[in-house]
């Protein structure tokens, strides 16, 4: 049996996040009926993370086993002609049998991304957060810089299992603007359910005065979910990188 990686890019919006669901479509259910097409074998695939409804990803990884023998090269191809035009394979490559998408994975970077202006835009309503009020990047980022550190992370949690470590490592963390574009950028060893969603709805409320920047390391201390910021909507997520 070969171990496969393959790296692959969707836009999340027609679907119930990428892990199988019986009674919905999500993008690990595509994968996996379109692979076992291809290899003429039924194929389970392992990914790299969980996404919500709605949640897309710039670069997404997956590991399975075949006993087909098509060349790399070709899975890409024959991948990305059955697939729907809102999924798409990027590369693959033949891996150490030890290899698996989930738990070889040291690191990821999430992107959130805010279409910051009056109106809304048709071509972005579902690629980005629509916030129509002034928004103060600089002030947004600063607070940003709080996240950098090794903490629990419980009040930046939705929901959290009752056995599941809440420590996390933040490498990263900024918000940047281009034009109508604001972006939070953050990477860590780790992400908790809805943790950047909630750190992104976190640094709105940063803007519009209901927190001040010094207020998050009392917040991320307290491990008190209330204290925190909203969670912001999916749509303006993005699985940005992972690292191996």
């Amino acid at each position: 049996m070969r171990n496969i990686k393959a790296v692959l890019a969707y836009k999340g919006t027609n679907y119930h996040g990428f892990q199988r669901q019986n009674n919905a479509v999500s993008v690990q259910g595509i994968l996996e009926d379109r692979l076992s097409r291809l290899c003429n074998e039924e194929i389970k695939v392992n990914g790299c993370s969980r996404t919500d409804t709605g949640v897309h990803a710039a670069e997404y990884v997956i590991s399975f086993k075949t006993g087909s023998g098509i060349p790399c090269e070709n899975i890409v191809k024959g991948m990305n002609s059955l697939l729907p035009e809102d999924i798409g394979v990027t590369r693959c490559e033949e891996v150490s049998p030890d290899f698996h998408a989930r738990y070889s994975c040291k690191g990821k970077e999430y992107v959130y991304r805010i279409l910051n202006r009056p109106v809304p835009s048709p071509f972005m309503s579902d690629l980005c957060f629509h916030y129509p009020y002034k928004a103060d990047h600089e002030l947004m980022n600063r607070a940003a810089g709080y996240f950098k550190g090794t903490f629990d992370f419980s009040a930046f949690c939705g929901a959290l299992g009752a056995k599941e470590n809440s420590v996390r490592t933040v490498y990263e963390s900024r918000v940047e603007r281009q034009g109508d574009i604001i972006t939070f950028t953050v990477s860590g060893d780790g992400f908790l359910y809805n943790m950047v969603r909630i750190m992104a709805g976190t640094l709105i409320y940063v803007n519009e005065g209901k927190l001040a920047p010094e207020d998050i390391p009392g917040i991320i201390e307290s491990r008190d979910r209330e204290r925190a910021g909203v969670t912001a909507k999916p749509r303006g997520l993005y699985l940005n990188r992972v690292f191996y």
